[in-house]
């Protein structure tokens, strides 16, 4: 148990405890391709590749794309997030403590989940580069969205609605002042922000701001990317796990998981960089 927990005890607090701001759970799981009960340290991922079309002459053969298929490997990794419940000190606040650190713990799984998921489209080498409003030293402007919409319809990168762009806080301020991100007169009342989050469709992708998107130079790595392009594997779902120690006169309580994130196709992400 935290040595914190006395802070919560009736005598200082009266009424409820309310749990830090964080971010409730996985915002990016649903936004990419993903295999549960995965058995085994790694699973694979089909990449194929383009097919082309060809002619043929009268009762020639038909020819043959030779389409490509590749493995792309993803292993998993384990992760655990555990607390104690000492029973006496329940007896002294009144709140369900047990609940509370297993909902922080679930949270905290949540947050890793999207670790994994992060660090896969880090690993993307297509960018947006150039000067002026394509500049890294500048947030994120309509020119650098523009350019990047560009790169992903340039590569093919299907444009069937299973496009997502993540992008930190400060990004999402420098949307909000692009006319045709936020005018319902651009985008429709239907695509504006989503009730009870902000998220929204544009350019037939769903936005998303994020808080854990790697900074480096305090320039915000953000992304924009196709489903297909990054694979997520589960071994073991998020669980918890409720233990009493009786030589400790405590409860544990233990949350895990095991996942795992791979690029699958470099193709379909693209990087815009922006100030912080």
């Amino acid at each position: 148990m935290s040595i914190t927990i006395d802070q919560a005890f009736v005598k200082v607090f009266e009424g409820e405890v309310h749990e830090a701001f964080q971010r409730l759970g996985s915002k990016l799981r649903p936004a990419v391709r993903s295999r549960t009960g995965v058995r085994g340290a790694s699973t694979t991922f089909q990449k194929v590749s383009k097919g082309i079309a060809g002619t043929k002459a009268r009762h020639g053969a038909v020819p043959v794309m030779t389409i490509d298929h590749t493995k792309v490997e993803c292993f998993l990794q384990d992760f655990y997030a555990g607390d104690w419940i000492d029973k006496l000190d329940e007896l002294k606040i009144n709140i369900d403590e047990r609940s509370v650190v297993a909902n922080a713990g679930a949270y905290a799984l949540g947050r890793k989940t999207d670790e994994l998921i992060i660090a896969a489209l880090d690993t993307t080498t297509r960018n947006v580069t150039g000067t002026g409003d394509l500049a890294d030293t500048v947030g994120l402007t309509k020119a650098k969205v523009l350019a990047a919409f560009e790169m992903l319809g340039s590569a093919d990168v299907p444009d069937d609605g299973q496009r997502f762009a993540v992008v930190g806080w400060r990004q999402w301020s420098d949307l909000l002042n692009i006319a045709e991100f936020a005018n319902t007169q651009y985008v429709g009342e239907g695509e504006l922000p989503w009730k009870g989050t902000q998220m929204k469709k544009w350019l037939g992708t769903t936005w998303m701001p994020h808080s854990g998107l790697p900074v480096v130079s305090s320039v915000r790595q953000c992304f924009w990317f196709h489903k297909s392009a990054i694979a997520h594997a589960v071994g073991a779902d998020v669980t918890t796990d409720i233990s009493w120690h009786g030589d400790r006169a405590a409860f544990f309580i233990n949350n895990m998981m095991s996942q795992g994130a791979v690029m699958v196709d470099g193709d379909g992400v693209v990087r815009m960089r922006a100030r912080e």
